[in-house]
């Protein structure tokens, strides 16, 4: 944890290299409110942390993720989803689950049978981690929230190519459809 300027950062990763760097990790950066909300964390692995908040209405787990790339070997993908289910088997049932991150995820637009998981206002074509995120969702009853409400595309996009040709939606925020 480290606290600078009335900011909180917990973070999960890699140790630091001989560079002092920090590399292969995800974080929460809180300001001094969410700081005082914050009941515990728990640094899962490189690509999973967990923090707990304490809120006027239920405590919130927040599970912030980056999932391995769509041409990441097919064992390393689905060691992340084993290790997230995990991760989602051990919070407290009443808790407000929030699952956020880069989840290298497209989930396009077709809802087909899975309006209950996601909307249709996704952008581009599902992939197989969009597969896998869709299917972790049905699981744990999330829905999806950039997929819900119509925007322009142009608000959808999460990641750009450094040529500035190919955009995508990969990043994504899933809450319990109970408190969509």
């Amino acid at each position: 944890m480290i606290t600078h300027d009335g900011t909180t950062f917990i973070y999960s990763g890699r140790p630091q290299a001989d560079d002092n760097k920090s590399r292969e990790g995800v974080g929460i950066l809180m300001d001094k409110e969410a700081k005082k909300s914050l009941i515990e964390w728990h640094p899962v692995s490189a690509r999973i942390i967990v923090a707990r908040f304490k809120t006027t209405i239920r405590n919130i787990a927040m599970i912030q993720c980056y999932a391995p790339t769509a041409v990441a070997e097919e064992d390393e993908r689905q060691a992340f989803y084993v290790q997230l289910n995990e991760v989602l088997r051990k919070q407290k049932r009443r808790d407000i689950i929030i699952l956020g991150g880069d989840l290298n995820a497209k989930v396009g637009q077709e809802n087909e049978g899975l309006e209950h998981i996601m909307g249709r206002h996704g952008l581009g074509e599902k992939n197989e981690n969009g597969q896998l995120l869709v299917d972790f969702c049905a699981r744990y009853d999330l829905i999806i929230g950039r997929t819900i409400f119509p925007q322009k595309n142009c608000h959808k996009v999460t990641w750009v190519s450094t040529d500035h040709k190919t955009e995508n939606q990969i990043d994504h925020i899933a809450i319990g459809r109970q408190w969509r």
